[in-house]
């Protein structure tokens, strides 16, 4: 049996909410009609980690937590930030103590009120390792006083460099000046979080029913793996704005059943199957859509103790790397928009220029023989063939990638590479335990700048699954919070990473699906695609 988190409510939480847009009114701004049933239903391909926002570590959590809780600022169609809990904030002259007013008409669903001790609560709670937060180290990316002494328990979680002056002015001390602090509060695990109800209900506050969140929407349902409902919360301090009245998100484990279901009508936004996309643009012109995201895609090697020996050897990996042809995977397969990837860092990331690393500049060819002299001077070869086994998440897509990868590996280097899929939370622990040799990975920026990827493969960092170390990488990336110019380390950061190779970059992702042309308000011009559901509507038919 299924194990099922579910309320059914004698009277919907719509009985309490006058929708003034609704039963053929116009959008206040537009002028479009509205249509009369303002549900938005979108596929999920996984369940998501979580709905805390201390604990989640995913984008379809993410997606929903945005939903359910409301941070310190948001974000605008363009990416922009813009208000959030927080009316106003601002920095000193030297960018290391950042104030945020809050405004005073923000409510918790159950009527309380936001307050600056409810941020404090949470990004106390983030770093407290009682906690196990898998983004506890986001908190040490920040540059918060005693953000990293307290994650490893030098110090208690109440010495975390943040303070409420009064109920509705929170501050930050930072260790560095950071210019670019204010837009990571837009990251869930920054969200507040009720104190009283946690303690109350324990791990179990995140189910419908116990939930108490701020956000423009409510939790009313869950069914795991199946089913989240959210409807709007008519204590959201801007209710009267919000046009849509339920989100429900479907968890479909298949991309081509997935198309089906949305073709059939009972989903607004769903999956391009991969290699789909231009027969769909072609017969859906204004339903398939693509465009730049914030997103890379690559695999890992494990370089911890578990791992095994030939992936120590720098050649064994820039080998392998070399063999992929990246236009056969982004031309032939995916077929939608989506960039060769050369470097960890996408191009769409603002401020950055890619740079050129020296196998970018080889042709295919030219990386093929490369790729083959390598393995000889490391050992390996098709009379002493190279074995190990390649994980990646359940998905048609994933599954299709690591099969080409596989063949070019097996024809040009004579590798044998088993295949392995599992499921998203199985592969999650997978890689946070070293447990595997080569893992597929993918990283969506947390705010547009080059650290939130670069990052990632520094020593102290909780998602550095393959545990590449590198000091010039620590040290460039340190130094790079408090440079004049940034830009220069990152350019040497990824050099290095061409020259080590802890990771394979396989493409910069495009934003790829089917929506509903009546659904109104989607971000497309936002790279990090936070989108807010109470930024959204329908149209009538």
């Amino acid at each position: 049996m299924k194990k099922i988190f579910s309320i059914i409510f004698s009277v919907s939480i719509l009985a309490f909410v006058t929708n003034v847009y609704a039963d053929g009114h116009k959008h206040p701004v537009t002028g479009e009609l509205l249509a009369d049933d303002q549900t938005f239903t979108y596929w999920a391909l996984d369940e998501h980690s979580s709905i805390d926002p201390q604990i989640v570590e995913d984008v379809s959590g993410s997606d929903i937590i945005r939903d359910l809780f409301e941070g310190l600022l948001n974000q605008d169609a363009d990416g922009n930030l813009v208000p959030g809990v927080a009316e106003t904030w601002s920095a000193n002259d030297s960018k290391d103590v950042y104030t945020f007013n809050l405004r005073k008409n923000a409510k918790w669903s159950n009527g309380d009120s936001v307050t600056a001790h409810d941020f404090v609560y949470a990004w106390q709670r983030a770093v407290d390792p009682s906690t196990a937060s898998p983004y506890s180290w986001f908190m040490e990316i920040m540059s918060i006083k005693n953000g990293a002494e307290a994650i490893s328990g030098d110090v208690l979680p109440s010495d975390l460099g943040v303070k409420a002056i009064d109920d509705y002015t929170f501050q930050v001390e930072l260790t560095a000046s950071l210019p670019y602090f204010a837009a990571m509060t837009t990251h869930a695990t920054t969200f507040p979080t009720h104190k009283g109800v946690i303690e109350k209900h324990g791990s179990d506050w995140t189910k419908p029913g116990n939930m108490v969140s701020n956000g423009a929407y409510v939790l009313t349902e869950h069914v795991i793996n199946e089913r989240l409902v959210r409807e709007r919360n008519p204590m959201y301090w801007n209710n009267d704005d919000t046009i849509l009245e339920k989100v429900v998100a479907l968890v479909i484990p298949d991309e081509n059943q997935g198309l089906t279901r949305y073709m059939a009508g009972e989903l607004d936004k769903g999956p391009v199957p991969t290699g789909q996309f231009k027969k769909l643009k072609a017969e859906y012109p204004d339903q398939a859509v693509s465009f730049p995201r914030l997103c890379n895609y690559y695999y890992t090697f494990n370089l911890s103790d578990s791992g095994i020996e030939a992936f120590q050897d720098v050649r064994v990996r820039k080998a392998m790397a070399y063999a992929i042809d990246r236009n056969v995977i982004t031309e032939d397969i995916l077929q939608a928009g989506q960039i060769p990837a050369y470097t960890f860092t996408p191009g769409a990331t603002a401020g950055f220029d890619v740079p050129s690393v020296a196998f970018s500049k080889m042709s295919q060819d030219e990386r093929d023989a490369r790729a083959v002299e390598l393995m000889e001077e490391a050992g390996y070869g098709k009379d002493n063939p190279l074995s190990f086994t390649m994980i990646y998440n359940t998905s048609e897509g994933h599954k299709k990638i690591a099969t080409v990868m596989a063949q070019m590996w097996k024809q040009k280097l004579g590798i044998n590479a088993t295949m392995e899929n599992t499921e998203w939370k199985t592969f999650l622990d997978i890689r946070g335990k070293q447990d595997f040799e080569i893992a597929r990975g993918a990283w969506c920026g947390d705010y547009n700048e080059a650290s939130t990827f670069l990052d990632l493969l520094t020593t102290p960092s909780g998602y550095n699954d393959g545990k590449f170390t590198n000091a010039a990488v620590d040290k460039l990336m340190t130094d790079a919070k408090t440079a004049g110019d940034s830009t220069i380390n990152y350019t040497t950061v990824e050099r290095i990473l061409a020259a080590e190779m802890p990771v394979i970059p396989i493409y910069h992702y495009a934003g790829v699906f089917m929506l509903n042309k009546q659904l109104k308000g989607w971000p497309f011009d936002n790279v990090e695609q936070n989108w807010y559901s109470r930024n959204l509507y329908k149209i009538a038919k």
